[in-house]
């Protein structure tokens, strides 16, 4: 018998049995060309990404193996595909603008993520979560691939352009590599080195080599994906049985009435603000500040969940069916907006009165995000479809990580606890010096002897220019250049 097949646009006739997610063909050859440009890639991270300060690396490496992906194998992507392969190279240029490792291994992270989705893609919850995972389960098939089509190296008469920039990839990586040593170990020839070539030392050399045998073989393994791409969606749970509209909508109804008055029972706590706070007993901004945080987190995930089961049990072919799926879908939605606007509220509170830290500031990054999942929900449920509902969910996480960026954490907190300091006096110089070169031009701002105080524990490691480049590096080097730290003589206060 036939296996049944999905419809959807860019998946039309894959099987949807578990053992044909695999598309297996044993007779396959990696292509000369992946393997030619995977090694590019991995001669490209060896020779500049330093994975102990971020720089502009990270988007070269990330950039040469998704053209090893995307251009050295069939079939062409889809838009879907090729929108989220950008979104993974924004990810990543974010090192070369911002210092903060921890803002940089996050972004680098999601990077992985988006862009293993955009080797697979995926249309539901099943296929993005498998798909965001799918390079993990490639070694095995990978190494039978490569190990096919590593004779096709030598053979052939022809020439092929692939196979000349392979050659020429290889010299490049020998003379960088061991003129890096040369470098290293004679000053003299070093300064003839670094006029005729870009600044790529090698310091390490054993682990540069580990480092470039890793991301040749993640090139090798995204192609592979490519190429035999898997079908994650198939192993999604298969489309709901609609059941009688009572059966849904008694559950949905009385869920509405238990939001909409905790809603209303809650409005003088929700937005009460300071008069809340100062006339509460016992009460105190940090604990006014997290109520609500992580029931806000759990409810939110538990909508998710109420939204998809509900808009899976509705039958969309009656018209009462869908004008009350909406209405009380949309109630449900509303209120846990409220929901959401009061406890980024609160915070706001809390950190005007106690200031800036990274952990508030990501709190509040978070409690925003939560709020367009609950938009994006409420329109899944005025349109009664779910099916885009992943997609734009992971798209607003994606953006959202790269609007964080763009707001500069470190920078943000130390301007904000700057004007703080300019208002009431009060300054936590011990926390402010663990922040990042983000910090440095807000920093600059406050008087002496706090400005050198705050600066002192800034960490400018890493180079500042060629592959080594980071913009907040060579930001903070210029400003505290034309203005040294001096000495550190008062304590902290806060």
């Amino acid at each position: 018998m036939t296996a049944p097949t999905i419809t959807r646009p860019d998946e039309v006739g894959i099987p949807l049995w578990p053992r044909d997610v695999w598309r297996r063909d044993r007779s396959s050859l990696a292509p000369r060309t992946t393997m030619q440009s995977a090694l590019g890639a991995g001669a490209v991270a060896a020779l500049t990404l330093q994975t102990t300060a971020a720089s502009v690396a990270y988007v070269i490496t990330g950039a040469a193996v998704v053209a090893t992906a995307f251009t050295t194998v069939r079939p062409r992507p889809t838009r879907f595909q090729l929108a989220t392969a950008a979104g993974a190279l924004a990810l990543l240029a974010v090192a070369a603008v911002r210092g903060a490792d921890w803002l940089v291994a996050l972004c680098v992270v999601a990077s992985w993520v988006v862009g293993s989705i955009a080797l697979v893609g995926g249309w539901t919850w099943t296929g993005l979560a498998l798909g965001s995972l799918a390079l993990w389960f490639t070694p095995a098939r990978v190494f039978g691939w490569v190990r096919r089509g590593r004779s096709r190296l030598g053979t052939g008469r022809r020439i092929e352009s692939g196979r000349v920039l392979g050659v020429a990839a290889v010299s490049v990586a020998l003379v960088a590599l061991f003129g890096s040593l040369f470098v290293s170990a004679d000053p003299r020839f070093g300064r003839i080195f670094e006029d005729l070539v870009p600044d790529m030392r090698v310091s390490n050399p054993v682990d540069r080599v580990l480092l470039g045998a890793f991301v040749a073989g993640v090139a090798v393994a995204a192609t592979y994906l490519r190429r035999r791409t898997p079908r994650f969606d198939a192993l999604a749970p298969g489309a709901g049985r609609p059941i009688a509209r009572w059966e849904w909508a008694v559950p949905l109804a009385l869920l509405d009435m238990l939001f909409v008055g905790f809603v209303a029972v809650q409005l003088p706590v929700l937005f009460g603000g300071d008069e809340h706070v100062r006339g509460t007993h016992g009460l105190t901004y940090a604990n006014y500040a997290r109520q609500g945080f992580w029931q806000l987190a759990a409810v939110t995930v538990l909508t998710l969940v109420v939204v998809a089961v509900a808009i899976r049990k509705v039958d969309r072919r009656r018209r009462r069916d869908r004008r009350l799926a909406r209405v009380l879908l949309g109630l449900l939605c509303v209120s846990s907006l409220v929901v959401v606007a009061s406890a980024l509220h609160r915070m706001s509170l809390y950190e005007n009165e106690f200031g800036f830290t990274r952990l508030r500031l990501g709190v509040m990054a978070v409690e925003l995000w939560l709020g367009v999942v609950f938009v994006i929900l409420l329109v899944a449920g005025i349109r009664l479809s779910a099916r885009w509902l992943p997609r734009a969910v992971l798209a607003s996480a994606a953006i959202g990580l790269l609007g964080f960026a763009a707001l500069d954490p470190d920078g943000y907190i130390a301007a904000r606890n700057v004007d703080r300091y300019a208002t009431t006096g009060k300054l936590d110089i011990a926390y402010l010096q663990g922040l990042s070169v983000d910090a440095v031009p807000a920093l600059d701002r406050l008087p002496e002897p706090a400005r050198s105080c705050t600066l002192i524990g800034i960490d400018l490691g890493g180079g500042s220019s060629g592959f080594e480049y980071n913009a907040a590096r060579a930001k903070a080097r210029e400003l505290l250049a034309a203005r040294p730290v001096g000495p550190c003589l008062v304590s902290s206060t806060g």
